[in-house]
């Protein structure tokens, strides 16, 4: 009998050799928003259908190994934790034909208050956050406006439940926690160059926050855990990373390899220092998406040589030259040279750099797909 996706993934992610070289393109959201055929605001607004029940259709539809990294979960204790404070709600304060713009509000101390960046919802492509409100002409305090109600709401595990039952063993579902450090925004590199004490402050407590989230997500036992920092490495280079950042990355992933759950990393972008931080001075067991130049900077073969035996490894098609722009002879020859460099042994995983583009055309999708299940089964 073949394995079953999740049996494959989760084969792979431990380090193992499946049946076959499991195969799990990252189309975790243009993708599957545009195969519902409606406008993204329906899926990352109105959560109609929420993003990750989309992605399971396009599971289905492409027939590869389900990668749910980050299904939602709240815990009581972090409910909890908002008890007294302000309830910010997302409204929307103008509408065109392509765009929905909205921005955040609470009653704090009786009086009404809102946010000072806005979302701006594009009807075919992700929302764009923290925008200046005068970069888009919303200059002001709203006088006019609609509150959001999803469609759709899952509260709790109720998400995280949902999304396990729609998987199925299709593939691996997991929960995501993340790791202090800094952000992309200039504020936060000045606040950390010229208020140190506060910064480190606040990693302090968000290391705390991630410790007591792990602790409460391996009690669910989900198939893994993600530690989810897309990009992190660009604004928190090495030493800037030693600083703020790996204490929490040992305490996590110490946390799951005692408890016998695959933890995961995913950081797009430059890597290759937080792969060979990972393997040497972490429990970490799996990595993606290993993005080559000139987005990241890591090649799968030397990747492969100097940590497979320690991280199992997952990726990395170049999502634009290869996946988006190229032939499905392009994605043939980059699957299987993928598969020639990473898949001895297992312990891999093909997949794509960060995110597919909306436009990756299906054709190059099922050619992925059937060059792992014929060129590289074992």
């Amino acid at each position: 009998m073949p394995m079953t996706g999740k049996e494959r993934m989760l084969t792979a992610m431990r380090g193992g050799q499946a049946d076959g070289v499991p195969v799990a393109p990252d189309i975790s959201n243009m993708i599957p928003c545009r195969l519902t055929g409606k406008p993204f605001w329906d899926i990352y607004l109105y959560q109609d259908p929420p993003l990750f029940e989309a992605y399971v259709d396009a599971v289905k539809y492409f027939g590869f190994d389900g990668w749910q990294p980050a299904a939602p979960a709240e815990f009581d204790f972090e409910i909890a934790e908002r008890d007294g404070q302000p309830e910010w709600v997302e409204a929307i304060v103008r509408r065109t034909a392509d765009r929905i713009y909205t921005r955040r509000h609470a009653r704090v101390d009786g009086q009404e208050q809102w946010a000072d960046t806005c979302t701006v919802y594009p009807i075919d492509n992700p929302p764009t956050e923290r925008v200046a409100p005068a970069k888009v002409g919303l200059e002001g305090t709203p006088t006019e406006w609609e509150d959001v109600i999803p469609r759709k709401q899952y509260r709790g595990l109720e998400g995280y439940e949902k999304a396990c039952e729609l998987m199925g063993e299709r593939g691996v579902t997991g929960i995501s926690v993340w790791l202090p450090g800094l952000d992309y925004r200039i504020e936060a590199i000045t606040d950390f160059f010229y208020h140190p004490e506060q910064t480190k402050e606040a990693c302090e407590r968000l290391h705390q926050a991630m410790v007591r989230r792990t602790e409460a997500i391996l009690k669910v036992r989900p198939d893994f855990l993600m530690i989810g920092i897309s990009g992190f490495m660009i604004y928190n280079p090495e030493p800037i990373f030693r600083q703020l950042s790996l204490r929490t990355l040992k305490a996590v992933t110490a946390l799951c390899k005692a408890a016998d759950i695959p933890s995961q990393i995913h950081c797009c972008g430059p890597s290759y220092s937080l792969v060979k931080i990972s393997a040497e001075e972490s429990d970490l067991s799996s990595i993606n998406p290993l993005e080559i130049p000139p987005m990241g900077d890591c090649n799968l073969a030397q990747v492969k040589r100097e940590f497979g035996r320690k991280l199992s490894l997952m990726g990395n098609l170049n999502t634009t030259n290869v996946m988006l722009r190229g032939s499905v002879q392009d994605v043939e020859r980059a699957a299987k040279q993928a598969i020639d460099e990473a898949g001895a042994g297992g312990g891999f995983i093909l997949s794509t750099g960060d995110q597919c583009g909306r436009d990756t055309p299906d054709a190059n999708l099922f050619k992925m797909i059937e060059v792992a299940r014929t060129y590289g089964k074992y």
